[in-house]
């Protein structure tokens, strides 16, 4: 004989409550999703409160040019600046590549000799602090106008990567480099294992700093050989459209070039990333 169980109300299943790495993870893309929102809104706030002043007031665009005129001034102009844009990136290019080896060669015989270093490094310094605008007019005297472009520039893109690498050869761990003396590494080795490593975050730091500063020089030096006429990248474009009062062709020149300084710092920080993210704490995940 057989016992039927007596029936009752269904008990409550406990709901599971969220788990730490879900919070974790929720507030990870909230951040992630904020970091791009937030400077998107008051961008796009200033520009339209840019677009309602110049309509409210009645700004003439040889004044200031409504952000809706220079956009389309820039696709309007795109075939006079297009090849201004190519020149002025080709110097940038050019002459950080030339900053990169230049500093790059040059930090490693530093780190190889001290004297070396405390006999050059003075001047390296007074080649960064020495104002470009000042010594640019010299050099296009001296120099054609395409290479004296490419030396204004490589002076302000070489120091940060000559420093940030010599420090960073120089930071290397003094007991792993004890250690490799006692196992008979050579000085090739020991650089090659230990200190290019140790110096790989240093050096992209200062590519990044460089990347910026090598358009900045490029710039400056064609404001300086524009002046002549003896330019076409887009500060020439620049000068141009001021002496006719095209503003709006000002700004649209304006506008590539803070573009093309945004893309290169987002270009060389995406590379410091690839090549830190599996062993630098700069770049690894936490767990907490």
């Amino acid at each position: 004989m057989s016992v039927q169980a007596e029936s009752g109300p269904p008990l409550a299943t406990p709901t599971a409550e969220p788990q730490p790495v879900d919070l974790r993870a929720r507030a990870a893309r909230r951040d992630r999703t904020l970091r791009i929102v937030l400077p998107l809104a008051i961008l796009a706030s200033a520009l339209i409160g840019w677009e309602l002043a110049v309509w409210y007031f009645e700004v003439r665009h040889f004044i200031l040019p409504a952000p809706s005129l220079i956009v389309t001034t820039l696709f309007t102009d795109w075939p006079i600046l297009a090849p201004s844009l190519v020149k002025t990136l080709t110097i940038t290019f050019a002459a950080l590549s030339v900053a990169v080896l230049g500093g790059v060669g040059l930090a490693i015989l530093f780190a190889q000799s001290k004297w070396v270093e405390i006999s050059f490094f003075p001047f390296a310094v007074i080649l960064q602090v020495t104002p470009i605008i000042a010594i640019a007019p010299l050099i296009l005297i001296w120099v054609d106008s395409t290479p004296a472009l490419l030396i204004c520039a490589w002076i302000v893109a070489f120091f940060p990567i000559l420093s940030n690498t010599t420090l960073g050869l120089n930071s290397a761990d003094h007991k792993l480099r004890n250690q490799f003396e006692l196992y008979g590494a050579s000085r090739w080795q020991t650089l090659r294992y230990l200190r290019l490593p140790a110096a790989m975050p240093y050096f992209l730091g200062g590519l990044r700093i460089a990347g910026g500063l090598a358009l900045i020089g490029a710039i400056v030096a064609e404001f300086a050989a524009g002046s002549a006429g003896r330019s076409s990248g887009l500060a020439y474009r620049i000068l141009e459209s001021s002496y006719r009062l095209n503003v709006p062709r000002m700004f649209a020149a304006l506008l590539l070039i803070s573009i093309t300084g945004i893309l290169i710092f987002l270009v060389l920080s995406l590379l410091s990333h690839l090549l830190l993210r599996k062993w630098h704490e700069s770049a690894l995940k936490r767990e907490n």
